[in-house]
């Protein structure tokens, strides 16, 4: 009994592996081999956080079963693909038809979300054959290689946009006062140089005189006017005497010993101006009036462009002229005298020392300023968090202590910040730039290029921003174009994965940091693109002497497949 089991047993077994050859699974399996394919790009790429790959896959002649479905897998560091199903010209079921006769083909595209176990490791395929419920695997097959990853070399190089003060360190200034006259005359009566408004004109330069951090008078423009009534000789001669008379006594005024101020004592410190028909000036006094008839009077200024026709029409108007005469044609008999300084403001070293030890004493430009005139990025952080106590409103304080915070990687602080700003201003586009950063550095681009759409014209801080986002997208030419005439390693990366490596080449030589390591790296990629062993050489070797983690780096990159065997390379390398 137990020899007829043993018997059965074994024409089971034999009836399986007759099935499996019948169907013709193992002579599949067996010349697995004759299987051809193609992949598009070899090595694989990783672009915008995946990996797209297309396989062109060819069966010869009489190989694929009649009745055989297959299901294809290519997979990469333990990350499978999307299957694909190929059928026997007999077999059930739907998929891409090969015939057994002629064989045939078929063209396989997907794409993947990549992951570290994608780099530098084999891209291989794996099948199951099926004929009703029998199955069979075919052997595995390196069919390529993966992955390039170089646009992961981007740089986190965001560039914040810091609230700029406005403090000026020369502050024009200017003081002013009018001298009036009596008709057809030009004498400066004593009562003009003693009203109010010359007071205050005293008081203001004798404050700049005093002032702690010095006034620079530079002169005094003197506008001088004849009324638009009488003979237009007579007046331009009488505008040229008021413009004389007032600024000798001008002169004579700063000579006395309580308001010496010796550039103010020589002809040469005043500019005359003279007119001498003031008819703006009227214009302007008609508008301003509450005579009854004045529309009909500026009425005759834009019919009559000829002064004296203007002056018969008005004269004409007997009782509206008496008014005019007595309200309106005094005023424009002066001389108006502007005197004009630089007011120096408070000294770098006075500024930094109070930003240190009394920071509430300056004004919110003044502390704001500070921050530019130091290095130490936790001094500007003191100074701009002390400007926020006390100026919250300002969204430039808030705004500054974040860009701070994102220097130092603190980047939920800066976030924090930069909402404050905005709450203080909601349309301000420099710290809607700001705010793109934390979102890129959150993971976040889209959210991010949002922000950064809106901060347009904040500066060409903005588009290069932009850049770093469309190279994470995969969106090279758009990156080129955004970093435009950038010079660093960001913008020649955008230019090798766009296809340039020679614009690659001339971004990272016109560079601030061309002499970084990471800049060589990349210069050993363009020469890997280009051919150039001696250029991957000696690049990586510059690069791995500045940053020895490169060498790591560098032996799994498959920007050096090619390399891999070349002595040099193994040398630099290992």
């Amino acid at each position: 009994m137990k020899n007829k089991h043993v018997f059965t047993l074994g024409l089971a077994a034999l009836a399986v592996v007759s099935f499996t050859a019948c169907t013709g699974l193992k002579k599949m399996a067996k010349k697995a081999d004759l299987v051809t394919y193609s992949v598009t790009p070899n090595p694989l790429e990783m672009h915008g956080d995946s990996v797209a790959v297309t396989v062109k896959v060819t069966y010869p002649p009489k190989y694929f079963g009649k009745k055989v479905v297959l299901t294809v897998t290519p997979t990469i560091g333990g990350k499978n693909f999307k299957p694909a199903t190929l059928i026997g010209e007999k077999a059930e079921g739907t998929g891409t038809k090969i015939a057994y006769k002629t064989g045939g083909s078929f063209t396989y595209t997907d794409k993947q979300p990549y992951s570290p176990e994608m780099k530098n490791t084999d891209f291989k395929v794996k099948a199951t054959g099926v004929v009703k419920s029998k199955s069979k695997e075919m052997p595995e097959k390196k069919i390529g290689d993966g992955t390039i990853v170089t646009p992961l070399l981007v740089q986190p190089d965001d560039k914040s946009i810091i609230g700029k003060d406005q403090f000026q360190k020369i502050i024009p200034r200017t003081g002013e006062a009018q001298i009036f006259f009596v008709i057809n005359q030009s004498t400066v009566r004593p009562t003009e140089m003693n009203a109010q408004p010359m007071k205050d004109l005293k008081t203001w330069v004798d404050k700049g005189m005093k002032h702690r951090w010095g006034y620079d008078f530079k002169g005094c423009d003197v506008s001088a006017y004849a009324s638009p009534d009488g003979e237009m000789t007579l007046n331009a001669n009488l505008a040229n005497d008021r413009a004389k008379k007032s600024s000798e006594a001008f002169m004579a005024m700063f000579k006395d010993k309580k308001l010496a101020l010796t550039p103010a004592q020589a002809e040469a410190f005043y500019s005359k101006v003279t007119t001498a028909e003031d008819w703006d000036g009227f214009k302007k006094a008609m508008e301003a009036s509450s005579i009854k008839d004045k529309d009909l009077v500026l009425r005759v200024l834009s019919q009559y462009p000829d002064g004296e026709a203007r002056e018969r029409e008005i004269k004409n108007m007997s009782k509206t002229y008496t008014e005019i005469a007595n309200d309106i044609l005094p005023k424009l008999r002066r001389s108006v005298m502007t005197m004009k300084a630089d007011e120096h403001a408070r000294p770098d070293d006075n500024i930094l020392m109070l930003a240190k030890s009394s920071p509430d004493s300056l004004t919110v430009e003044e502390i704001l300023y500070a921050g530019t005139l130091t290095k130490d990025v936790n001094e500007k952080l003191a100074f701009y968090k002390a400007a926020e106590r006390k100026y919250p409103n300002d969204w430039r304080t808030s705004n500054n202590v974040g860009c701070i915070y994102l220097q130092q990687n603190k980047l939920q602080d800066a976030k924090a910040q930069f909402e404050k700003a905005m709450k203080a201003d909601p349309s301000q586009k420099i710290v809607m730039n700001n705010m793109g950063i934390c979102y890129r550095w959150m993971g976040d681009r889209k959210q991010a290029m949002e922000m950064y759409k809106k901060a347009a014209g904040a500066g060409p801080e903005v588009v290069y921003n932009m850049g770093i986002v469309q190279i994470q997208d995969g969106a090279y030419a758009d990156a080129v174009t955004n970093f435009g005439g950038t010079k660093d390693f960001n913008a020649a990366l955008a230019q090798v994965l766009n296809g340039s490596p020679d614009g690659g080449s001339s971004a990272l030589d016109g560079g601030s940091d061309k002499e970084d390591a990471i800049s060589y790296y990349l210069r050993a990629v363009i020469s890997a693109r280009k051919g150039d062993a001696g250029g991957v050489v000696s690049n990586l070797t510059t690069a791995i002497q500045k940053d020895a983690s490169l060498k790591e780096k560098a032996k799994e990159d498959m920007e050096f497949l090619k390399w891999r065997e070349n002595a040099e390379f193994k040398a630099v390398v290992n």
